[in-house]
């Protein structure tokens, strides 16, 4: 069975890299900024601050859901944004569902 993620769930860890042009993973452990934003169902945005996942030389940078964070059923979007000294990048745009619960 895989995994859901259900209305309202807390604790859920969303984890996206940031890579170049040619799919390689960009360092990130000297970020000053990381944002990753979710795109509701209804078309509302909202923008959460992220970590690194690790130390950062892996690309990964993670948001762990708090209440209300998912409060709508659908098809949700997310993507990281993160601001080193060189530059700002973004990772690609994932997709996931927000299940109901009984």
């Amino acid at each position: 069975m895989s995994c859901e993620i259900h209305l309202n769930d807390i604790g859920t860890v969303f984890r996206l890299t940031i890579l170049d042009c040619e799919n390689q993973i960009i360092p990130i452990s000297n970020a000053s900024n990381i944002i990753i934003t979710f795109k509701k169902p209804s078309g509302v945005s909202v923008a959460k601050l992220g970590t690194l996942y690790t130390d950062g030389e892996d690309g990964k940078v993670q948001y762990v859901t708090i209440a209300n964070d998912l409060d709508e059923i659908g098809n949700w979007k997310i993507q990281a944004k993160v601001t080193l000294p060189t530059g700002t990048w973004n990772s690609n745009i994932e997709s996931f569902k927000v299940y109901d619960n009984l």
